[in-house]
């Protein structure tokens, strides 16, 4: 066992190597594709915004039962059921139909195929919407499983949609995660603006092209002031265009008044609509309407057939760049509200630095004295192997691109503390064979051998439970677990094949030497 080949031993070093020199990219500014990567500061050591963000559903649901309204009078029409009374409100849909057509109207709500009306839900077993009847009188509404899916949905959307904006803002390293069933937890290292990125979040960016008119119609109309002359408007509820059909928003200066606007490019089917509703419609204004607020709403003059256009209202270039941001990434599906905010400073990350540095250095020379005092010149390749492990653990971590915490230095120096563990486990079933064997290289082999299987216990045992706070954790105990887990990977290495063959070389040259260790 102490024995080595040429080809094992230079497969062990560039191995070694091969890992470890990416760890001097940390300290060190290389040029190249592999050699820019770095071991990011988290929260805790770099200072930021942390924002815990709630998503509002209710106004989902609303949404959601007035999208059934149009297919459900064209799925009763189709089946020749007669209905009457139709009204909608923010908790169900009601109409009235004949006794005799309660049944076909059961068999076609409940339909599992093909239901463009009440979809099945497959994960839930159950059906999106439930009906009551009392007397002629149906009501419809969401079932439990349908407003889950709703709020789950909407989520997740959320969350796609807040990571989009953050990564058009630039922030490097986000953290981004779902908590509980209708939360997001922000974290955002190193921000210099957390207001602005708070109020980006916030906005929902819901987009929609509106005709102005006078005239009432089936959507009905609104009212609105204006935002750049205060004129207060008359709006059709019905939307010609919405903001999902945008493919491109940037901020540009108007060359005839050289002030900030806004040029939006939208998708086929956009441009499509767009062209339609600008060519009937010529001679008439068009109301821009961003979050239930009117931006503008100038005259068509002519139709608008290439998919591209402009919005304008009075902005500063800041804001013009914040709207098309926000009109790229697209609209959330619901408001979010920030529950919870706190702001890291740098300071403070930079004392947790400090600290988890001195720490770590305090605790690695302790190690190192006590092993040298111990084992003497085994105690010195214990050591080269703790520095070993460290430098792979730190060259994994920057190829990782791995976010650094508090309890990550943690983890690191739990690494440390573990990977000596090893070595002292090996040196004491070591000096047991000694006693019993006379040849070093058999005492020594045997040693090996025998603790190796207590080493793969101990650390597989730990390996286990750091990944089970991996996979339930978040945050600050998942970076503890990364590092962790890395670090008892790196230490058998170090164990089984680095300190392994440092000591096959020194028992080798000191073969008749009594009290070698």
């Amino acid at each position: 066992m102490l024995n080595f080949s040429k080809t094992k031993i230079i497969s062990i070093y560039l191995i070694f190597l091969f890992i470890s020199i990416f760890s001097l990219s940390n300290f060190f500014e290389l040029d190249g594709i592999f050699f820019n990567k770095k071991v990011n500061l988290g929260l805790d050591l770099r200072g930021g915004s942390y924002l815990l963000l709630e998503v509002d559903s209710s106004s989902l649901e609303k949404k959601r039962l007035q999208s059934k309204v149009i297919p459900l009078k064209k799925k009763l029409r189709e089946s020749k059921i007669e209905f009457d009374n139709f009204s909608v409100n923010e908790k169900f849909i009601q109409f009235n139909i004949k006794n005799e057509d309660l049944k076909k109207f059961e068999k076609l709500f409940n339909e599992k195929n093909n239901n463009n009306i009440n979809i099945f839900l497959a994960k839930f077993n159950s059906f999106e919407l439930e009906f009551e009847s009392i007397d002629k009188q149906i009501k419809v509404f969401l079932s439990r499983h349908g407003i889950l899916n709703l709020r789950s949905a909407a989520v997740d959307q959320s969350i796609e949609i807040v990571r989009r904006r953050i990564d058009e803002i630039g922030t490097k390293e986000p953290s981004i995660l779902k908590r509980g069933s209708n939360r997001i937890l922000v974290e955002l290292p190193g921000i210099k603006n957390p207001e602005r990125v708070k109020e980006l979040l916030g906005k929902t960016a819901e987009l929609t092209f509106r005709l102005v008119t006078d005239d009432p119609n089936e959507f009905g109309n609104e009212n609105f002031i204006l935002k750049d002359t205060q004129e207060e408007i008359s709006v059709s509820k019905r939307i010609i265009l919405s903001g999902g059909n945008l493919v491109d928003a940037q901020p540009k200066y108007d060359n005839r008044n050289n002030e900030p606007i806004v040029v939006f490019a939208l998708d086929r089917l956009g441009s499509q609509k767009f062209g339609k509703a600008t060519t009937k419609n010529i001679g008439k204004r068009i109301a821009i309407i961003l979050d239930n607020e009117a931006i503008s709403a100038p005259v068509i003059r002519d139709s608008i057939t290439g998919g591209n256009g402009t919005i304008s209202g009075n902005f500063s270039f800041q804001t013009a760049t914040d709207l098309a941001l926000l009109l790229r990434s697209g609209a959330l599906p619901t408001p979010l509200s920030v529950v919870e905010e706190r702001t890291v400073g740098p300071d403070l990350g930079k004392d947790s630095i400090k600290a988890g540095t001195v720490s770590l250095i305090v605790g690695f020379l302790l190690v190192i004295i006590f092993m040298t005092l111990k084992y003497k010149s085994f105690g010195i390749i214990a050591n080269l192997s703790l520095i070993s492990n460290l430098l792979m653990l730190l060259g994994i971590l920057t190829l990782l691109e791995a976010t650094l915490t508090l309890p990550g230095i943690a983890g690191v120096i739990l690494t440390v503390g573990m990977a000596v563990d090893a070595n002292v486990l090996i040196f004491e079933r070591i000096k047991e064979e000694l006693g019993k064997e006379n040849s070093n290289i058999q005492a020594f082999d045997l040693g090996f051998k025998r603790s190796i299987v207590t080493i793969l216990d101990a650390n597989i045992t730990t390996l286990i439970a750091s990944v089970i706070l991996f996979i339930f954790g978040s945050g600050p105990v998942k970076g503890f677990a990364v590092t962790l887990s890395i670090g008892l990977i790196t230490t058998l290495f170090s164990a089984y094949f680095i300190s392994r063959h440092l000591t096959s070389v020194i028992v080798f040259n000191n073969k008749e030497k009594k009290f070698l260790i």
